[in-house]
């Protein structure tokens, strides 16, 4: 065994996370590859912490594969919702759907026919495969990234294709033949504990003694990090119909743009707007306007400023159009909402709003 790979094994023993809840065995005394490959997708851009009781309540609803593509969507991204990236959701669906027509309901132990899957790229199916079979396939998620550029002392954004190229040689190089599902935790829970992206804590690190970063003191500036580019700014106007049995208007959106196929509150370019598209839902009198917020997606920052009509009365057609209803608080939790839609609905539903 490499000395990286046996360092950080070392560690592991002593200091790695060892019962996470998709890390139980299962049957035959092995980690079971839905449970694994339904972790690895929600832990892309969200941490374990966040995680886990998301993880715990999918598998409760959905315990197998055949089990999630059966089930709605609107079930499926009810189960998400929060988590946010809900393309995420849609294609975990699709994949279990895909494994239930050509692999017998399982995912495959194929590398290419895996990592073929909706989804699912070289370093998700290399982490299924290592995890759930022991197989040796190399990783390289965000964690991952961030441990071998400081060791290596690699210099460039990771998501440039030439730096990456080297990071998966890297990889490759230091995953061992034995020990491959513990190795492949080991090394995500170094980048995620103690190889941090701010105030690592190198002293602690069982590769400080050859990585070139702390050598350097490079750490702060390693892995370099994206171009800096300025988010634009988006402005919405969403429109909380409320009648007087305290049901509210949702609409789904398309199947473009942020959070399509969710189930959200109607939106207008503005007030003006808000007021004519309010009309053509419900008989209205008045509106109030309740405290704008702002929500940042990865690629713009949305002001959205609400605006509440109370006692609004349901024009005759909505229960012809699939993609409006009106429901009571009870249900939001079962349909798929924006996390910030259902704060607002949230707190709509306190006493002091």
């Amino acid at each position: 065994m490499n000395p990286f790979a046996a360092a950080l094994l070392a560690w592991f023993d002593r200091h790695g996370r060892h019962d996470l809840p998709w890390q139980r065995a299962q049957d035959h005394g092995q980690r079971d590859a839905y449970r694994v490959w339904l972790s690895e997708i929600m832990l892309q851009q969200t941490q374990v912490v966040t995680v886990v009781g998301y993880f715990e309540r999918f598998v409760a609803a959905l315990p197998s594969l055949p089990a999630l593509a059966d089930a709605s969507e609107d079930q499926v991204l009810a189960l998400w919702s929060g988590l946010g990236y809900y393309r995420r959701a849609r294609f975990l669906q699709r994949a279990a759907r895909l494994c239930v027509e050509r692999h017998d309901g399982e995912l495959p132990r194929d590398f290419d026919a895996l990592a073929a899957l909706p989804g699912i790229g070289r370093s998700t199916a290399g982490a299924i495969l290592a995890q759930a079979h022991g197989l040796r396939f190399p990783i390289l998620d965000g964690n991952v990234k961030r441990v071998l550029a400081r060791y290596h002392g690699i210099h460039g954004y990771p998501g440039e294709s030439a730096v990456e190229k080297q990071l998966w040689r890297h990889a490759e190089a230091h995953t061992p033949a034995t020990r491959t599902a513990d190795y492949t935790q080991a090394i995500m829970d170094l980048g995620a504990t103690v190889c941090t992206r701010a105030r690592p804590r190198c002293d602690a690190c069982p590769l400080a003694p050859d990585c070139a970063a702390r050598r350097d003191d490079l750490t702060a500036a390693l892995p370099s990090p994206r171009p800096a580019k300025a988010l634009p700014e988006r402005e919405t106007v969403m429109l909380v119909l409320r009648d007087a049995s305290g049901r509210v208007l949702l609409e789904r959106r398309g199947p473009q743009g942020v959070w399509s196929g969710l189930w959200s509150l109607p939106e207008a370019a503005d007030h003006d707007a808000a007021w004519r598209s309010a009309r053509r839902h419900a008989d209205i009198d008045d509106a109030r306007s309740l405290a704008p917020f702002t929500h940042v997606f990865s690629h713009y920052r949305l002001r959205i400023a609400p605006l509440l009509f109370e006692g609004a009365t349901a024009r005759r057609g909505i229960a012809d159009n699939p993609d409006l209803r009106w429901c009571v608080a009870g249900e939001l939790a079962r349909l798929g909402l924006p996390a910030p839609v259902r704060k607002l609905l949230q707190q709509l539903e306190e006493p002091t709003a």
